[in-house]
């Protein structure tokens, strides 16, 4: 077996299996390269990505724009770690702000450290500002979150799979049902919470939608309480759900935003949060950083991907091909057998097939659609997440429609 090339799909998945961690199961295709909305395999085969590495790649594949950017930046300056300035990331900053209107950024590279970091600017800012007495700071979370698989992240999970084997926790999490205000208040009443960290849309719950009037509910609670609204936007920002933010489809502004994933187009590893003065500015020189946060590579693939969210219009484009997605889906599903629902904004969408969650029937959906040339994935055993990249045309929408339609028809009988 050849360490320097892979000459099939099966050799790769063998050397994966072999010398890998086997943290992950991939659904069995080799990918080789991507442009745009699709993606190749190591056989040369042709699919639709309507994963969107998680919604990472929410401006395509190869985005010309981003990757430019990534090679002019490489050859001139890379890595400075933040013991000096850098003649990029000051112009990044001014630009990432402004678009999202904070006054302050503090760069980072992964989601879940976007996600660390707002909890330990929110715990700073309880004991600096709301006065709650030293290491008695809570932050609420919901049912069903998801943001990683730090220690911290699991210590906030319901989820069995995330946090069995890995204790013990982090103390100062609490845990409500999502999409419920009258438990919202009950926890914010509680003087010692400092914030509260909720996904507008959860993803990898199955892309749950909250009743309308939920997040503005709870900008009012948490304003009501002193008490500081995070939104994780990881996954939902960025224009994937029809509006740059979720938070925008209500007056729900956050006061620490939580972004990654197509921040930098799924180019480079990049995320922020995002904060006024009044939260941001409790944190002081060497109270949190990362070596490679604002690296300069990082900053302006960064900006790049911001400008393609804006110059193509791909915020107003996933609004109008969610609209048409979840139309044509929704009239199939009047008359199918196995699937109980579609949900979603924008191009954030999921299919509920009509099972229980330790049936297979969503997995082998997903290798037929695989088959038929459309890439997707189950989550929580039962649902099929939807989300392909934002430069999707009308008609190549149209056309996975249809490979989904046929695909879900061969399992109707």
């Amino acid at each position: 077996m050849s360490f320097l090339n892979v000459n099939s799909s099966e050799e790769a998945i063998n050397l994966e299996a072999e010398y890998g961690a086997h943290n992950y199961h991939p659904l069995p295709v080799v990918l080789t390269k991507g442009e745009g909305v699709y993606v190749w395999d190591v056989e040369g085969k042709k699919y639709f990505d309507f994963l969107s590495a998680y919604s990472a790649v929410n401006q395509g594949h190869c985005h010309p724009k981003i990757v430019k950017a990534l090679e002019l930046q490489s050859k001139v300056l890379t890595l400075t770690s933040r013991a000096f300035h850098n003649n990029v990331l000051g112009r990044y900053e001014a630009y990432v702000t402004n678009l999202f209107g904070y006054d302050k950024v503090l760069p980072m590279n992964t989601g879940v450290e976007g996600g660390e970091t707002a909890n330990k600017l929110a715990r700073k800012w309880g004991y600096l500002k709301k006065g709650i007495e030293k290491d008695k700071a809570r932050i609420v979370f919901v049912n069903g979150n998801f943001w990683g698989r730090t220690l911290a992240a699991i210590s906030t999970s319901d989820d069995p799979l995330s946090y069995n084997g890995f204790g013990p926790f982090m103390p100062g999490y609490d845990l409500i049902p999502y999409n419920d205000l009258k438990a919202l208040e009950s926890a914010l009443k509680n003087p010692n919470v400092c914030a509260f960290m909720v996904e507008p849309i959860q993803g990898e719950a199955g892309v749950v939608v909250p009743d309308d009037g939920y997040m503005s509910g709870v900008r009012t609670l948490c304003d009501k309480y002193n008490v500081l609204f995070i939104a994780d936007e990881v996954q939902t920002g960025i224009g994937r759900t029809g509006k740059m933010l979720a938070t925008d489809y209500e007056a729900a502004r956050p006061d620490i935003l939580v972004l990654g994933k197509a921040l930098s187009g799924g180019v480079f590893p990049v995320s922020a949060v995002l904060a006024d003065n009044a939260v941001m500015m409790c944190i002081g020189p060497g109270e949190h950083g990362s070596t490679f946060g604002g690296n300069p590579l990082a900053c302006a693939v960064a900006h790049a991907a911001l400008e393609v969210i804006v110059e193509e219009k791909l915020t107003e484009k996933a609004y109008s091909l969610g609209n048409l997605f979840r139309e044509r889906l929704n009239a199939y599903i009047e008359k199918s057998r196995i699937v109980k629902l579609v949900r979603g904004k924008g191009l954030l969408n999921a299919i509920v097939i009509d099972d229980s969650e330790d049936s297979d029937t969503a997995w082998n959906i997903c290798l037929k659609l695989r088959d038929n040339g459309l890439l997707a994935k189950p989550t929580h055993g039962n649902i099929i997440r939807f989300a392909p990249p934002l430069v999707m045309t009308e008609n190549e929408l149209l056309a996975c429609v249809d490979i989904i339609i046929q695909t879900l028809s061969m399992f109707e009988n």
